[in-house]
């Protein structure tokens, strides 16, 4: 080896490689993906937000619907393009692929896309900066293998100048996987069985975010209500008292928590809603169909009338909460009959948002299997009907808004000059004109009163 090339090796290797991550599907993906970028930090992978800077490319992907998926092979397509041109250069790429379409299809991202080097599960991050040197060698890295161990015992904690940079929110998981089974979901299969991080790591990790200037934290967890662990009392606790002792906790001022499911809201959390000022006024309870025919196929558990029962003691604690849900239409054997059920379910809890798809049969999944598909068209005829209800209420709940008088967590600069931009305790984005005298800063709680409601957002002037 000449003088030269060695200088040359000498400068790469002390020159910091940068990871891209592209994140899709739901908040524990920006969540994961988050801890991901922290755990390669530690092997010298710097995050760049720029995928032409990047020496490796992570894809964290969502496995919920078919075009999902096929967005994840469409890139790794324009991948394949990036990577030879790279090379043509002298330079290399390495792509990974992460999350649940990673996990349902291992081995078979690498045959149908041989641009991917390493392919990892939602369970295995922890792993990743090994696959990754692993990889960097030659081998062609699947890790979907379901990890014995505790994966946040081994993820590295995020530093506080980094959590900083990251705003005053934050997400933070205390649930993953999923016993429930719905005939329609992948995520049993993906993210697998419920399990429930310690209490002593997410106080750790809250009281870390506190310290970092975060303000508000959301709970994460496929079923976020099926939380469990030991108090510090010794007896066993729910994400109810769960909520109780983090609203103790100094600095955070706001709480939220997302998906539930309604099997799983019980007395105690009702009463969270009731009695803790600093949980929001805001609550995503799918509830998939309002036809029990329907929601027996999906194996929900539940009716139609358990589930407006329970709205109706949620709405007796806390009387100013947002209600979201999810909907999906066209599930295999739906009828008119079951369609307008779900249409008069809407209508009787009245939403203030909601996520609403036409169904997608995941292969492996109950649902697939089920015979009497409904047509494309008759799903999105449905999907359209419905989508314009949720639209109204929608609207309406916002118009609902106009003249109030509310607190507001400043999060960011607007696009303008004396403009700030923050959310509502209902999680809608708020415009903040702001006065000369105002003297916001990122993280304050500020009350608003609002002057206008837009599409997606309501305008404010500070009080």
């Amino acid at each position: 080896m000449d003088q030269t090339t060695e200088i040359a090796e000498a400068a790469a290797s002390q020159t910091p490689r940068k990871v891209f991550v592209k994140t899709y599907g739901c908040q524990m993906n920006v969540y994961d993906s988050q801890r991901m970028s922290d755990a390669l930090s530690e092997s010298g992978y710097q995050p760049t937000d720029t995928i032409d800077d990047a020496d490796l490319v992570l894809i964290n992907t969502c496995h919920i619907r078919e075009k999902a998926a096929e967005k994840v092979y469409s890139q790794l397509g324009k991948l394949q393009k990036m990577k030879r041109l790279r090379a043509a250069k002298g330079r290399d790429l390495m792509v990974g692929v992460a999350g649940c379409v990673a996990q349902a299809e291992g081995n078979e991202i690498i045959r149908r896309a041989p641009v991917v080097d390493l392919v990892i599960g939602p369970t295995t991050y922890h792993r990743l900066p090994e696959a990754v040197k692993r990889a960097r060698n030659g081998e062609k890295i699947v890790e979907t293998e379901y990890a014995v161990e505790d994966k946040f015992e081994h993820l590295p904690a995020t530093n506080r100048e980094k959590t900083r940079s990251r705003g005053v929110t934050a997400f933070l998981t205390v649930q993953e996987g999923c016993d429930k089974f719905c005939t329609f979901c992948v995520v049993p299969y993906t993210r697998g069985s419920e399990v429930s991080r310690p209490l002593a790591q997410i106080v750790d990790e809250a009281r870390r975010l506190a310290d970092a200037g975060v303000r508000e934290i959301t709970l994460l967890g496929q079923n976020v209500n099926a939380w469990h662990g030991h108090g510090t009392d010794g007896t066993a606790w729910g994400l109810g008292e769960l909520l109780y002792h983090l609203a103790e906790i100094d600095g955070i001022e706001r709480l939220r928590y997302t998906t539930s499911h309604p099997r799983d809201m019980d007395d105690r959390l009702i009463e969270a809603h009731r009695d803790l000022p600093k949980l929001m006024p805001y609550l995503h309870l799918p509830v998939q169909s309002g036809s029990d025919r329907i929601l027996k196929a999906m194996n929900r558990r539940h009716t139609a009338a358990d589930y407006i029962a329970l709205i109706e003691r949620i709405r007796a604690a806390r009387p100013d909460i947002a209600l979201s849900g999810d909907f999906i239409t066209g599930f295999p054997g739906e009828t008119d009959r079951d369609f307008e059920d779900t249409m008069e379910l809407v209508r009787a809890v009245n939403y203030a948002q909601a996520y609403s798809f036409k169904y997608s049969s995941r292969p492996g999944t109950p649902g697939a299997e089920l015979p009497d598909h409904v047509s494309e068209e008759v799903k999105a005829d449905r999907l359209e009907r419905l989508q314009a209800l949720l639209m109204q209420q929608q609207t309406d709940f916002q118009k609902s808004r106009l003249h109030m008088t509310f607190d507001v967590l400043v999060e960011k600069p607007g696009r303008f000059q004396a403009q700030f931009v923050g959310r509502s305790p209902w999680l809608l984005p708020v415009v903040i004109e702001t006065k000369s005298h105002d003297n916001l800063k990122i993280g304050d709680i500020i009350k608003v009163r609002i002057t206008n409601v837009g599409t997606n957002s309501l305008h404010a002037e500070t009080v």
